[in-house]
């Protein structure tokens, strides 16, 4: 299998290289932001784009969006130090196929290609994150910031009954039971 390494680390980029070769792929190119990984992607056609997740210049997420968009039909894998299910979400909608840890040992990764290429290995459901509203994501925010209910219904000119509604849907939508607790779920679902 015929593979693009994008990755603004140079290390990374050479020991996945590595590791990439030994298990029998062949690297035809390396990109180091997401710019490059399409114009290379395109140009090389591989059977497969390594992505990482966050680039300079523009991001991997951008760049699976644009791959698809040009009619790219290799498998895109996401490689992250990022795991916020927000973020899975995001990928899964630019055309990823997978998404990996980069903490993913060399055999999970070959695995992945591999099963990717023989269609055992179906393309990643990344988790469920609750859809907010405008308002909602305003009250989360200033909630965020320590304000109580009465300082947020000045904030955003509401009533403090109006304000506590949201925030009673915010806990129910982030399976919260205090404010801690829904504050902690935002984050981690990368709504924060």
């Amino acid at each position: 299998m015929r593979i693009l390494i994008a990755d603004d680390h140079p290390l990374f980029r050479v020991g996945l290289r590595a590791m990439l070769e030994r298990e029998g792929f062949q690297v035809v190119a390396e990109a180091e932001n997401g710019e490059e990984a399409v114009a290379l992607t395109l140009k090389n056609n591989p059977e497969a784009a390594l992505l990482d997740v966050k680039m300079p210049v523009m991001d991997g997420l951008e760049a699976a969006k644009r791959l698809r968009e040009a009619g790219y039909e290799g498998f895109i894998v996401m490689l992250t130090t990022f795991t916020e299910p927000a973020l899975q979400v995001a990928a899964a909608r630019s055309g990823a196929n997978a998404y990996l840890s980069k903490e993913a040992s060399p055999l999970e990764v070959a695995q992945t290609l591999k099963g990717l290429a023989s269609g055992r290995l179906k393309s990643f459901t990344p988790p469920e994150v609750p859809e907010l509203t405008a308002r909602e994501r305003q009250v989360l925010s200033h909630l965020a910031q320590g304000l109580s209910a009465k300082q947020i219904a000045k904030a955003l000119s509401l009533s403090p009954e109006t304000v506590r509604d949201h925030i009673k849907r915010l806990y129910q939508k982030l399976e919260a039971k205090s404010r801690v607790e829904a504050l902690a779920n935002a984050r981690n679902l990368g709504l924060l």
